[in-house]
């Protein structure tokens, strides 16, 4: 996939028509007389004539192009504005504009990535937060599931350094271009990490409840990462270690839980997920890829036990 850096490089990888597929706010990015502003989708429709797919936003606006992309087969352009790190895999959930999961898929035609830290400059701290411990959780996961390899290791680790680092700097200083570039580059990292391996049991955890509810992906992947990580030490510790070495830290599980506290991230119910959430969807985390592909077994018991622990 081609990577770039600087919004100056977007016409030329953007093809003689794309569809952009962005919120209003991001008008101003690229010039298109052919435009999809309903993010998130369930219905996005690709014109006739249209040769690329090109998404500006968060998760869920490259979401959305990439179920476009699938759907029509042409390539995808991502310019990410957030640490989300969806630009980085050929999958993705469907939501409806009140956020509700709607179904999924893969198949997406990824070309390229285009990363404008500039862009990112005005994400509120939350979403700061949110989504760059989603990419840290891309980092740790990485580092212990099954699919892994010594180059997504190469990648996590670096993006785990980076993401802890610089997150503090940021939430500190939101407007320091040169802070939210490294961040950013810790993000591109983690996400080059999740496209070399895959998801484990924190991602499971996060992607059904947040299908469920309705509540941030990252949010929810800032809570769910440290009991993954205390889950799966009796069977991964070595791995664990190593993502705490990057952090700087002996206690992985307890410094993501100071960096999610910088966006505000303590418990499940903050979020509005109610009480009986951990039973509701026990069953689905155990099915879910995520909890295939990690390191210790994982049951519907396991899940709900889980959950139950951060709400």
């Amino acid at each position: 996939m081609i990577v770039r850096w600087g919004i100056e490089k977007l016409p030329a990888l953007a093809g003689e028509r794309p569809l952009v597929v962005a919120s209003p706010r991001w008008r101003d990015v690229l010039d298109a007389a052919d435009r999809w502003e309903e993010v998130p989708s369930h219905r996005i429709e690709v014109p006739g004539g249209v040769d690329t797919i090109v998404a500006i936003g968060g998760g869920s606006a490259i979401d959305t192009g990439k179920a476009a992309s699938a759907a029509s087969r042409l390539p995808l352009v991502s310019v990410p504005t957030t640490y989300s790190g969806a630009e980085w895999t050929s999958f993705f959930g469907v939501r409806d504009p009140d956020r509700r999961m709607r179904g999924g898929g893969a198949g997406a035609n990824l070309h390229a990535v285009v990363y404008e830290p500039k862009l990112t400059l005005d994400l509120p701290i939350p979403e700061t937060v949110g989504t760059s411990l989603n990419a840290l959780a891309h980092c740790a996961e990485a580092l212990y599931v099954r699919e892994r390899t010594p180059e997504s290791d190469r990648e996590a680790v670096a993006g785990a350094e980076l993401i802890g680092a610089w997150l503090p700097r940021v939430v500190e200083q939101p407007h320091e271009l040169p802070a939210r570039e490294q961040l950013l580059h810790g993000a591109c990292h983690a996400g080059a990490a999740l496209g070399g391996s895959m998801l484990a049991l924190g991602h499971a955890l996060a992607q059904a409840l947040g299908g469920r509810y309705g509540a941030p992906h990252g949010a929810l992947n800032a809570l769910t990462l440290p009991p993954a990580l205390r889950f799966n030490e009796p069977v991964a510790g070595e791995a664990i270690a190593r993502f705490g070495a990057a952090l700087g830290t002996n206690d992985p599980a307890a410094r993501v839980e100071e960096l999610a506290r910088l966006g505000g991230f303590e418990r499940l119910r903050d979020l509005g997920i109610p009480e009986d959430a951990a039973a509701e969807v026990a069953e689905s985390v155990a099915a879910r890829p995520g909890a295939k592909a990690n390191p210790r077994d994982v049951t519907p018991a396991d899940a709900e036990a889980l959950i139950r622990s951060i709400w």
